[in-house]
């Protein structure tokens, strides 16, 4: 029986696709039932982006590798140790969570003011994870074409809140190309994760880094200016230019998973700075005096949009949106 290790390159609800990577060779796979993760609240013992190691069934065939060949079944009898990923809690009041993404060397946070409305508690909690599992994140806005021009200075607000904060932002348009070439380059040689809520662009950006490849597109309800699911796969695709996305379904919800509250201040950069100053430690900068981080928020030097946002996380650890 052969033995290798790959990594998994597609999760098919029933089944996944595994690649030996950097070679781009696919084949099929599913799961041995006896592999659990020790963490019972996760709902996907494998995601992708993870390294396993598997056995080559000669004895089974099909599987969710259609169009990967026809040769025998891969069975997966190891998940490697992770060395990041992001996970996200499932529902509203769920108690399960759900990993995204796995190994990943960059993450690529989709968003756009407009079409649909950017929800920037929505965007602090999808960093807040990134910071806590190690995973260097940059903010894409997208559509800029759309309405920078009709609303510049809020354009400019975004951009203040989030590089004032350390994050990178970088604006784009899959219309004029604006961004895709620097976003391409800097995705080589990487595992880049694509993540966002519905209908902020991610496939389409995917599509203007590599026409080759066809994610699917999808559209905008007008009607509440909220993105119709198209990926309904987790899906990664290697780059003509080198690298690899990792393309996600759209997002309409973001839950924080395994973190405290007296933790959560940490895991924003311009807190972490600021709170070296706080008269007090602990401090949860809510109504402690001498708070150095609340005297920066009324100086202006901490977005009070970001501060909010923890507040928002503290306040309610189930319900999230």
């Amino acid at each position: 029986m052969t033995q290798g290790e790959a990594t998994v390159v597609k999760n098919a609800g029933s089944g996944y696709v595994l690649a030996p990577l950097p070679e781009w060779t696919l084949f099929p796979a599913v799961l041995r039932g006896k592999i659990r993760l020790k963490q019972s609240p996760i709902t996907n013992p494998v995601a992708v982006g993870d390294r396993v190691r598997y056995e080559m069934d000669r004895h089974a065939s099909g599987g969710p590798g259609k169009g990967t060949g026809d040769g025998p079944t891969a069975v997966i009898t190891e998940v490697l140790p992770r060395r990041n990923y992001v996970i996200r809690r499932s529902t509203n009041l769920s108690r399960q969570a759900h990993i995204i993404a796995a190994n990943v060397d960059m993450a690529y946070i989709i968003v756009s003011l407009y079409f649909p409305e950017i929800k920037l508690p929505f965007l602090d909690r999808i960093l807040v994870t990134c910071e806590v599992y190690g995973i260097p994140a940059t903010i894409v806005l997208s559509k800029v074409d759309l309405y920078r021009d009709e609303a510049r200075e809020q354009t400019e607000a975004f951009h203040a809140i989030y590089e004032g904060a350390g994050y990178r932002v970088i604006d784009t348009s899959v219309v004029t190309g604006e961004g895709v070439a620097e976003i391409r380059e800097a995705c080589k040689g990487h595992i880049n994760l694509l993540s966002g809520e519905s209908g902020v662009g991610k496939s389409s950006l995917i599509k203007a880094l590599d026409p080759s490849l066809d994610p699917k597109v999808g559209v905008i309800s007008t009607a509440h200016l909220q993105g119709k699911h198209t990926t309904s796969l987790y899906e990664m695709y290697p780059l003509e230019t080198g690298g690899y996305v990792i393309d996600s379904p759209g997002l309409r919800g973001f839950g924080l998973v395994d973190l405290e509250k007296g933790e959560i201040a940490r895991y924003f950069p311009e807190m972490l700075r600021a709170s070296e100053g706080c008269r007090f430690t602990p401090c949860t900068h809510t109504h402690e005096p001498g708070c150095a981080v609340k005297s920066a928020v009324e100086a202006g030097t901490i977005a009070p949009e970001r501060y909010n946002s923890y507040l928002g996380m503290l306040e309610d650890d189930q319900k999230f949106r």
